[in-house]
């Protein structure tokens, strides 16, 4: 974590450093333990099955907070004196109520009140959260993004039963956006809603009223670019997930070329190009180091190549 805080500082100072994600360490640095641990009065334990909402912390919960405090002390001396935008990401609540499991062996997705309580533990623990990196980083401004790669899947109704042999129901999508409001929400200041699945439900996503989309761009169909187009005319701005995460793809001018086509096709004019903010295509936390490097550095250089076409 150490080399990981201290090359994004590096490479993205000036641009949208965050704090890493390394979930190859093992659990509780995984997408879903790793926000799990952050709930307020809704502790966890991991079983073979996944983690589970449990009555009382045990060793899991004590591993995974463990390993929270060491990113923070890391993210403490890296960024020492670091005054801007700074970026913390945390799993979004449907895809945790995907993730997590009940006493009795079915997902947290299937009860409604333990969605409730789940909503509301999320929004405190990332109150809590936000609180400790602005006391370790006065000066950062807190930008929130929270990650639903989930949420297709549940709103579509294809996650499976604990059996295998069923599906869950679908989620009503004003439920899912009341949720996605709650936690967003929690965050006085700007916030990012990622979904990087093929069909994303941008729709639903511009209601939860976030500052910016963060999308793959690469797998957007033309309905989900109209939504872009009336998210960016509402004010919202554009993570664009163009960069691809598995360093196949790292020519900067041939992803803005690909990119800036498929801008001016929704009629967007080349002056918000500014507003744009690159991104890699989905999270880098399983990618070698070397090739998680080459994929930030593309990302950079694609947003100075967006910069330039900006004023054409």
């Amino acid at each position: 974590m150490r080399d990981a805080v201290g090359q994004v500082r590096e490479l993205l100072d000036g641009q949208l450093p965050h704090l890493p994600e390394l979930p190859e360490r093992g659990p509780g640095a995984d997408l879903i333990g790793r926000t799990a641990g952050m709930l307020v009065e809704l502790p966890v334990d991991l079983q073979p099955v996944g983690w589970r909402l449990v009555d009382r912390p045990g060793r899991d919960a004590q591993r995974t907070a463990a390993l929270l405090r060491e990113d923070l002390d890391e993210l403490a001396e890296a960024f020492d004196g670091h005054t801007g935008p700074l970026k913390l990401q945390v799993a979004g609540p449907w895809t945790l109520a995907a993730g997590l499991w009940l006493h009795r062996g079915e997902r947290v997705i299937v009860d409604e009140g333990a969605c409730r309580d789940l909503v509301e533990s999320l929004a405190e623990g990332v109150r809590l959260h936000v609180a400790a990196v602005r006391a370790l980083v006065p000066g950062a401004q807190i930008v929130l993004q929270v990650d639903e790669p989930s949420l297709p899947t549940v709103l579509a109704g294809r996650l499976p039963t604990s059996s295998g042999w069923g599906r869950l129901p679908s989620l009503d999508p004003q439920v899912a956006a009341a949720g996605l409001q709650t936690v967003l929400g929690a965050h006085d200041g700007d916030t990012v809603l990622h979904c990087c699945a093929a069909e994303p439900p941008v729709p639903l996503l511009r209601a939860a009223g976030p500052t910016a989309l963060s999308l793959d761009t690469s797998l957007l169909r033309p309905r989900a670019w109209e939504g872009i187009a009336v998210a960016v005319e509402d004010g919202m701005r554009l993570h664009a997930g163009l960069v691809p995460t598995d360093g196949s793809r790292l020519r900067a001018q041939q992803l803005a070329d690909d990119f800036v086509a498929a801008w001016r096709r929704i009629g967007m004019p080349s002056g918000r190009l500014l507003d744009v903010v690159v991104t890699p295509a989905c999270g880098l936390g399983t990618r070698a180091p070397d090739v998680a490097l080459a994929v930030l550095r593309a990302a950079v250089d694609t947003s100075r190549e967006l910069e330039e076409r900006s004023a054409s």
